[in-house]
């Protein structure tokens, strides 16, 4: 622990503070994304995970919460995108009635599925389940070679996310229109000051599709590349390896004014399974939570009773926003420009 705030203390040292970095405030914009993380519960244990989620973990959304969210839903047309995520959000209670809910409502839905869940016990249906509703999957896949998947995941994830990606393929998902498959690739985590961000996404999405269509007659729509931004298990990595400050500097240094217009927290609001706030999911595991123009926390219920979604005025920022401006930019969307 001494250790961990000697090396937060050198980067704060070092970092200049993101918001200083920026030319103007960072502003909200209307909100049009609602993303909700239903829990830490997990079928997986992945060493990149800044949620930390884990088998171990029961943390989870509450009927009180989902009745809340599902009004939230309801009540405002602006909302186009509900994106769930956990945790496995699908092992999380609220997973289905929120699918529904915005389905009825003719909003997206996205689910971040790490894919192995479909072979567990009680959920062989959710393959199925996905094509009826036509959700979008957006699924973890850091690499399309197996040694650094099973690296980054836990031994045989490979080899279950493939079988999987080829159960959804047989569905239609990534060769029907109304049937979207994306994955998502994360860099290997470093172990010494040899950095880089993440490569072209254009390009890496062709050696993908390339790979994977000869070795597995697999198709997909779109890679995401997501930088590893240093907080959960991967910020305990990079204080174990000694290299966090140095990580922090280095996504300073490829700081890209052009990212700032596109990041994900300026349309979004992100609501944790205990009904809270926040401007992004990053904020969120940070405990960093929104605050109305009068500098009072938010939650789903005040959301409610003030009847809008659009209370924010300024976005809270820290040191790993520098994740989401580097290089190409960063998202969960994947690279921003």
């Amino acid at each position: 622990m001494v250790q961990q705030q000697i090396q937060e203390g050198m980067a704060s040292k070092t970092l200049t503070p993101f918001r200083k970095k920026l030319k103007t405030p960072l502003i909200k914009n209307k909100i049009t994304v609602l993303q909700i993380n239903l829990g830490k519960r997990c079928n997986l244990a992945c060493t990149h995970c800044h949620v930390e989620a884990s088998p171990k973990r029961t943390e989870e959304l509450t009927p009180e919460i989902c009745n809340q969210l599902i009004e939230l839903i309801h009540r405002y047309p602006q909302i186009q995108t509900v994106d769930l995520t956990g945790g496995a959000p699908e092992m999380n209670y609220g997973f289905k009635p929120l699918v529904e809910a915005s389905r009825l409502t003719d909003k997206e839905v996205i689910v971040r599925s790490n894919l192995t869940l479909y072979f567990e016990s009680g959920f062989e249906d959710l393959p199925d389940y996905f094509a009826k509703h036509q959700v979008r999957v957006v699924a973890s896949l850091p690499c399309y070679l197996e040694d650094n998947v099973d690296k980054m995941r836990g031994k045989g994830v490979y080899n279950d996310s493939i079988r999987a990606i080829q159960w959804l393929n047989q569905l239609g998902y990534g060769r029907n229109l109304d049937l979207i498959l994306d994955l998502v690739y994360n860099p290997p985590l470093p172990f010494s000051e040899k950095f880089s961000l993440a490569p072209d996404q254009a390009k890496l999405e062709q050696d993908y599709k390339m790979f994977l269509k000869e070795q597995f007659d697999i198709d997909f729509n779109q890679l995401f590349t997501i930088t590893n931004l240093p907080i959960g298990r991967t910020k305990f990595h990079l204080q174990r390896t000694k290299v966090y400050a140095p990580y922090l500097g280095f996504l300073e240094r490829n700081f890209n004014s052009d990212t700032v217009e596109y990041l994900m927290c300026r349309n979004e609001l992100s609501i944790d399974y205990r009904g809270n706030v926040y401007d992004c999911d990053f904020n969120q595991m940070e405990e960093v939570p929104a605050k109305s123009r009068t500098g009072e926390p938010l939650t789903v219920g005040k959301l409610l009773d003030v009847g809008s979604l659009d209370v924010i005025d300024e976005i809270r920022t820290a040191s790993y926003c520098y994740g989401c401006t580097a290089g190409c930019g960063s998202s969960c969307g994947g690279a921003l420009i």
